[in-house]
């Protein structure tokens, strides 16, 4: 008997999948956190990714190009800074139906090209096809490094660890935050290197409403939030800032000792909005899931 994707969702979609992988080659961390990591020296470890956008679920047929070719990699550059990385190189497949025009391709690449720019790192190719139907999709393929066994997971916190987030959540649609986020690159790496280092981390692309609990669940706990400490886009309920998504903030925990040994100026820039705690069932507003919209 056939089992339609849309009975699922995304969550027990990923769980059926994930399965059946099979892997050959060694790994530090697999399936199931931001990126894969892998073994590449004594001083860094190799950080692998790949996201994509399509038009009509991640922006609409009237966004400017530039913008366009602007989220689908700071998509990707996200999840690297979610692990505490930096990223390298990028491969870009752009698909399109034939009506649309070089303009519009190059458009998006102008878009891509600026983040890699800031963000210092390097598009070494890709693969260009045409679509069936009227419409554009962008897939993008990371590396990063990160310091060797140093990578952020999902699955380090512990009970009693606070729970933060880099910004406001809620409205990133409306408001056009979803196309012209900046990843948050330069926080990651500053506690990186600076400290004190998150528990875990992850990026806030579903909503909190979807993210937390998959970072809870990770790190085999449960978690406690309060509603009036959410930091709100302008206009906003909390509801909004818990299931809208697309936030691209991130998501971290510390223990307390290390929240209170965090410097000033870090501490202006997150905002503690709860704990993990030791039972494991609780209960949110969800986010976003694929095939169940």
């Amino acid at each position: 008997m056939s089992t339609p994707l849309s009975r699922l969702g995304e969550n027990a979609v990923l769980e059926r999948l994930l399965q059946q992988l099979t892997t050959q080659a060694p790994m530090l961390t697999g399936p199931g956190d931001d990126c894969a990591v892998v073994p590449r020296d004594d001083e860094w470890d190799t950080l692998l990714k790949t996201d994509v956008v399509i038009e009509n679920i991640h922006f609409t047929p009237d966004t400017a190009p530039e913008r366009i070719g602007h989220k689908a990699l700071a998509r990707a550059v996200s999840d690297i800074a979610a692990m505490g990385g930096l990223p390298e190189y990028a491969l870009i497949t752009l698909l399109m139906h034939p009506s649309r025009t070089i303009e519009q391709a190059e458009g998006i690449y102008r878009g891509i090209n600026a983040l890699a720019a800031r963000c210092g790192l390097s598009v070494a190719g890709g693969e260009t096809s045409s679509l069936p139907y009227d419409g554009i999709v962008i897939n993008v393929a990371l590396t990063g490094r990160v310091e060797h066994n140093r990578a952020i997971l999902r699955s380090g916190g512990r009970p009693g660890d606070i729970i933060c987030v880099s910004g406001p959540l809620g409205g990133s649609f409306p408001s056009g935050h979803h196309l012209d986020f900046e990843p948050r690159l330069q926080l990651a790496r500053r506690l990186m290197e600076h400290g004190p280092r998150p528990s875990a981390m992850m990026d806030l692309s579903d909503g909190l409403g979807s993210d937390l609990p998959r970072l809870a669940a990770a790190s085999r706990c449960g978690f406690e939030i309060h509603p009036e400490k959410l930091p709100l886009t302008p206009g906003c309920t909390p509801q909004q800032g818990i299931s809208d998504g697309e936030d691209y903030e991130l998501l971290l925990t510390f223990s307390p000792r290390d929240f209170n040994n965090l410097s000033a100026d870090i501490r202006r820039t997150i905002f503690p909005i709860g704990t993990l705690t030791e039972c494991a069932t609780s209960a949110i507003a969800p986010g976003w899931q694929h095939f169940l919209a």
